[in-house]
């Protein structure tokens, strides 16, 4: 189109100085960052895929790159009114569907590459619940190639010790920030798409479940119960938490968070090292378990503020607390019934908010500190695979 407006503006790069040197120090002493610089990136633009672990990602990677950085972001950020059109004047972040293939996401991806600015994205599409990368579509790979830039693949470590998405608190540690490796135009042209994958998913992939030094906090399990929801003893059960401890409402037992990372039951072994351990578990648990078998008791229940997020413009509050129980097959909104088959998606948002695409509504759900959205995520996946008949597909949505 000839008179479209150009992404890239002159502002954004005063923008981009101005954060650069209020967040470094804020985020070396905040976060214990370190950065090793990258001097060879000249003044060429990058694809720049990044493993994500907190919520500061996005300015981890500001701090490496002298350029101005465009950012794919989920619809929610442009559903807030007018301070979505304040980020979207200083940044111009690009917007993109969470649930879905946007195609115009992608084409916003080419227009900035073609103005020769930067795109940063996560191939996970979501922050980790417990410190392993999580799963990458293998788009990105086709998508790297038709923008043609080199590909810095950049690496954040430490990031779920220092900060846990299920967590409110920074904990007292380190934490590693660099791009590993760049691959040329010329590399990756000569690879197929699998292979461009693999490598991108190898280079990507981080392991936070092991002994990386310690995480300091006395808030060390605060809020676990937004990623956990299972217990070894009861099954499918709540959980609250306090200080370093983890307790299942069911059977009263408590587990104690290190600041190794490490998990240990208070009184009485406990099966799993650590919240990633657990994690797997919970996900096998959910994926032997028959949800069409679980419809005609709620298997969880909840409370939560509900709103219509009209997308790119702002969110209209239905009700400010409703009862939002969790069955086999569907969510129910107090009397109101959402199945799964006429359900689009279910996703999570940031740490704990819930976005359920029913018919031609984005509903979405925010309930207390407590409110565990992963779970509705999980169920909704598995009973899709269940209705598809892909009964062993083990991918719960994250």
């Amino acid at each position: 189109m000839k008179n479209r407006k150009p992404w890239i503006r002159s502002r954004h790069k005063v923008v981009t100085i101005l954060l650069r040197l209020v967040l470094r120090p804020y985020i070396r002493l905040k976060y214990g960052a370190t950065f090793e610089e990258f001097p060879e990136q000249g003044d060429r633009p990058y694809l720049i895929l990044m493993n994500h672990q907190t919520a500061f990602d996005q300015f981890f990677v500001g701090i490496i790159f002298k350029q101005p950085v465009y950012y794919l972001a989920s619809e929610d950020l442009f559903s807030m009114g007018w301070l979505s059109k304040l980020i979207r004047f200083l940044v111009a972040p690009i917007p993109i569907k969470k649930q879905t293939l946007d195609l115009q996401a992608v084409k916003n991806c080419i227009l900035v590459a073609r103005e020769g600015g930067s795109i940063c994205l996560a191939p996970e599409g979501n922050r980790t619940f417990h410190g392993r990368t999580l799963y990458m579509k293998p788009a990105i790979a086709s998508l790297a190639k038709k923008l043609g830039l080199p590909i810095a693949l950049f690496r954040i470590e430490g990031g779920y010790g220092v900060h846990p998405r299920w967590s409110d608190v920074i904990r007292k540690g380190s934490m590693r920030c660099r791009v590993s490796r760049v691959i040329e135009p010329e590399e990756y042209k000569q690879m197929s798409n699998e292979e461009l994958f693999r490598l991108i998913e190898t280079e990507l992939y981080v392991d936070e479940a092991q002994l990386t030094g310690e995480y300091h906090h006395k808030k060390n399990a605060e809020y676990l119960e937004r990623a956990i929801y299972t217990c070894p003893w009861c099954g499918f059960s709540p959980f609250e938490s306090n200080g370093d401890r983890i307790r299942c409402k069911t059977c009263g037992r408590e587990i104690r968070h290190l600041p190794t990372k490490e998990l240990e039951g208070i009184g009485f072994p406990f099966p799993h090292l650590f919240v990633s351990d657990w994690y797997a578990w919970q996900n096998n648990l959910l994926n032997q378990t028959d949800l069409l078998s679980l419809t005609q008791t709620p298997v969880f229940r909840d409370s939560a503020r509900i709103s219509r997020v009209n997308p790119y413009k702002n969110k209209t509050l239905l009700k400010k607390s409703a009862s939002v129980c969790l069955y086999g097959d569907r969510i129910t909104l107090d009397d109101r019934d959402l199945p799964f088959d006429q359900t689009h998606a279910v996703v999570v948002l940031g740490k704990n908010k819930l976005n359920i695409y029913y018919g031609d509504e984005l509903l979405q759900l925010c309930g207390n500190k407590r409110f565990n959205a992963l779970k509705y995520v999980n169920f909704y996946h598995r009973y899709k695979n269940i209705r598809s008949g892909d009964v062993g597909e083990q991918f719960l949505g994250l």
